[in-house]
């Protein structure tokens, strides 16, 4: 399979199913938890009702559990996958894994989350064949799911001028951006302003502003702090 074919397969179940059947092993995309962590204690209460999308067999989830949440629903369009991590934290309450699509979380009420997780999920949908329409599909359902001012953070190797018109054109939330390292210091390559992953960092219209704090391409992933607002919303259909 080529590079491209893969990546086009991205959104597909089959490809997702064989990957897990021939690597069961845990894998983390981007960022494992500990690293995240300072973020979500600044926008994702304990408390909070929340729903990791595209869950893998990563162990971020259990990472969040280990850390005080206590209520982390977790899908993921692979049966395999889904089975394995049903079998595998069977013994902690705080975690359930449910075979779902995206594109389709009919299963769960309006309002029924105050966070959703997307560490990836939104990036594979954009690999793959018809991305902006699943990538719409998909972003209206995790706002129809979230509660008013609850917040959809999305972690994403994708720079503001590829990912914010995605999340702008919905009239649904306002956006936060933050960023962190992709690598540690010791494994970057090129230098960059080092900016604190709790601090926003300046958003204009375009990226000029981002470019302006963080330099050229900087090597960084990227995480959009979107908090729903239904007024929005129904200011747009006015």
């Amino acid at each position: 399979m080529t590079l491209g074919t893969s990546m086009q397969a991205y959104g597909e179940p089959t490809y997702w199913d064989n990957r897990y059947v021939q690597d069961p092993g845990p894998f983390d995309w981007y960022q494992k938890y500990p690293s995240l962590a300072p973020l979500f204690h600044q926008y994702v209460r304990r408390d909070h009702r929340i729903l990791v999308v595209g869950c893998g067999n990563a162990v971020f989830s259990e990472g969040m559990v280990d850390d005080g949440y206590r209520d982390v629903v977790n899908i993921d369009i692979s049966s395999v996958v889904i089975e394995a991590m049903q079998k595998k934290c069977q013994d902690r309450p705080e975690l359930k894994y449910i075979k779902m699509d995206v594109q389709d979380m009919s299963a769960f009420e309006a309002g029924y989350f105050d966070a959703v997780i997307d560490k990836g999920t939104l990036d594979s949908l954009m690999c793959g064949h018809n991305s902006q329409q699943n990538v719409t599909k998909m972003l209206e359902e995790v706002g129809r799911v979230l509660k008013n001012k609850g917040v959809y953070i999305l972690i994403t190797y994708g720079a503001p001028i590829y990912r914010l018109h995605l999340l702008r054109d919905l009239c649904m939330w306002t956006i936060k951006l933050h960023v962190i390292a992709e690598k540690p210091v010791a494994e970057r390559t090129t230098e960059h302003t080092k900016w604190e992953l709790t601090d926003p960092v300046p958003l204009d219209e375009g990226s000029s502003s981002v470019d302006a704090a963080l330099g050229k391409n900087p090597e960084v992933h990227y995480i959009y702090v979107c908090t729903k607002d239904n007024s929005l919303r129904e200011s747009s259909i006015r």
